[in-house]
């Protein structure tokens, strides 16, 4: 039978047998408000990211809410043997970044929408390089999918995965246990910009709307005041 929204049942199991009792023993959980992620429906989950073991963890925290993440991972991990082919069987998207090759990924995320899916997307591109970790400047590709679309998009913080593992080090820092920390919010209101013609400065505005809400929530989670400018590395 026909799986859009999920792998087949071999790798759903694999990729669950693996992850889950790995992000139990890794960290500890502090879940919010998980009831505002939708159930059905394409839908499109904006997160900041921190670490590159947040995709896992954040992983856990949608598949346990009902959804599978369609996450959108770099091109060269679909080269490496027997991972590539983990990656393609659980529906990642691959993303070749500098190419013109960029605006397929968008092409299979919009069907992959059609289809039901739920797409974690990480609209910064990378791991925040802002000094004090908040949320940079994002790139516009979730707004283009969202306007395009017509997909809810809903905005999701976390805050921890970078203490198990901080950018840039190889070596994880298991104890003492960290605790994972994830914030849902409330879709993100983009309806000023329906059926305008997506030029960049559309793009640039909703963009800079999502990451606000992403912000918002990450804001509550570390119990700070969010800076009112976002950090933009092309401008340092």
């Amino acid at each position: 039978m026909s799986r859009p929204t999920r792998p087949s049942r071999f790798w759903e199991t694999l990729a669950v047998v693996v992850v889950k009792p790995l992000s139990w023993l890794l960290v500890k959980k502090d879940w919010r408000h998980g009831e505002r992620l939708p159930r059905t429906g394409g839908v499109i989950i904006a997160a900041n990211h921190l670490s590159w073991t947040d995709p896992v963890l954040l992983s856990h925290f949608l598949y346990n809410h009902g959804r599978w993440p369609v996450i959108l991972a770099k091109s060269a991990l679909f080269k490496v043997p027997l991972l590539g082919k983990a990656v393609r069987s659980l529906l990642a998207i691959p993303v070749d970044r500098g190419s013109a090759e960029a605006a397929r990924s968008l092409r299979v995320s919009s069907e992959r929408l059609a289809d039901g899916c739920a797409i974690l997307f990480y609209p910064e591109g990378t791991c925040t390089r802002d000094p004090r970790l908040w949320p940079m400047v994002g790139k516009t590709g979730a707004a283009r999918l969202a306007l395009e679309s017509g997909a809810q998009v809903i905005p999701v913080a976390h805050w921890g995965a970078h203490e198990l593992l901080p950018y840039g080090e190889k070596r994880p820092r298991l104890f003492p246990r960290k605790t994972f920390r994830v914030s849902v919010g409330e879709p993100v209101d983009l309806s000023k910009y329906a059926g305008q013609p997506p030029r960049a400065d559309v793009l640039r505005a909703a963009t800079a709307d999502i990451m606000a809400a992403v912000t918002a929530q990450l804001a509550e989670l570390r119990g700070e005041k969010a800076p009112e400018t976002p950090y933009d590395p092309a401008g340092r």
